[in-house]
């Protein structure tokens, strides 16, 4: 891999981030890598200027933080292609993280990135549209832009001073396949699986396969349901309501558009993908799921005799 442009991006608020972010920098800069950085956090978004500063490509990206931060640095690098090693520095679960421990050296992690000493690993992303019907409802027009997301899409209310029961029409390829009455839908990826469609009820999804996860968010019916899609359907989700002006589509958790009564949300694969620059040999997708879950018995733990 060539590291000669690079960009550092360490969560927003976080000293320890921060700290690390400076010594890379340094490090990065000996070498002769041309290095921006930045902050980034509810407040704080360096992409536009990265993306308008280095004309000539970005050879990796560097993360410092946790899954928001990752999630974010995939939203805007992916279509360019730009490979990502995000390390966890003062996140939570850290799901897309390597381990801070495994970072530690840091002057073996650039030369494993000269000397190709490592792995990539590419992530399915999701993309949406808002559609709005004409007038003799039978053609749409765009009025959003395509908005990408690694994790999930949800549509749902974001009223300020009451709970408000979304209603929801759930279209897959132009086939009407339930009206949901809840607080919302979760349409994730299998990465996105472990996230809020996990806190949801819904399926958790090897990250290897490709594939879309449908969600309820707390319906009022027990016959909606979670439902797993093949990965080249098209989901269309409609607001039924015609005076709920609260109903908003969010892209991994962060505010993307309104969808007013008679627009639709368009959601199908991403023509990119999240590449991820994998550096622990033995990386385990089971092992991430007893640390982070706590599956591997949090109250009683019986030794396996067997094996």
């Amino acid at each position: 891999m060539e590291i000669g442009r690079a960009i550092i991006i360490y969560k927003a608020g976080s000293k320890i981030s921060y700290e690390w972010a400076e010594r890379c920098n340094q490090e990065l800069e000996a070498l002769g890598t041309k290095v921006l950085i930045g902050s980034s956090g509810a407040n704080d978004n360096p992409y536009p200027v990265f993306l308008e500063s280095m004309h000539q490509g970005i050879d990796f990206a560097l993360v410092l933080g946790g899954d928001g931060s990752t999630l974010g640095a995939a939203r805007y690098l992916s279509p360019l292609g730009v490979p990502i090693l995000a390390v966890n520095t003062g996140g939570h679960l850290g799901f897309l993280t390597q381990s801070f421990q495994q970072f530690e050296d840091t002057a073996s992690v650039w030369q494993r990135l000269l000397n190709n000493q490592f792995a990539i690993e590419k992530r399915m992303m999701l993309q949406a549209q808002v559609v709005s019907a004409q007038n003799d409802s039978q053609s749409v027009r765009q009025i959003n832009t395509i908005f990408l997301c690694l994790n999930e899409m949800c549509i749902k209310s974001a009223s300020s001073d009451r709970m408000i029961t979304a209603v929801l029409e759930l279209e897959i390829d132009g086939e009407v396949v339930d009206q949901i009455h809840g607080d919302g839908l979760i349409i994730s990826t299998p990465t996105g699986s472990t996230s809020y469609s996990l806190a949801a009820s819904g399926s958790i999804l090897h990250p290897g396969i490709e594939a879309i996860a449908i969600t309820p968010i707390c319906p009022l019916s027990l016959s909606s349901r979670a439902i797993i899609l093949p990965p080249r359907l098209r989901v269309g989700v409609w607001n039924l309501a015609e005076d709920d002006l609260t109903i908003k589509l969010w892209t991994d958790g962060v505010l993307a558009a309104s969808v007013l009564p008679g627009q639709r949300v368009d959601i199908w694969m991403a023509n990119c993908q999240a590449q991820f620059i994998v550096l622990r040999e033995d990386y385990s997708f089971y092992r991430a799921l007893r640390e982070k879950l706590l599956w591997h018995g949090t109250r009683i733990n019986y030794q396996n005799k067997f094996r």
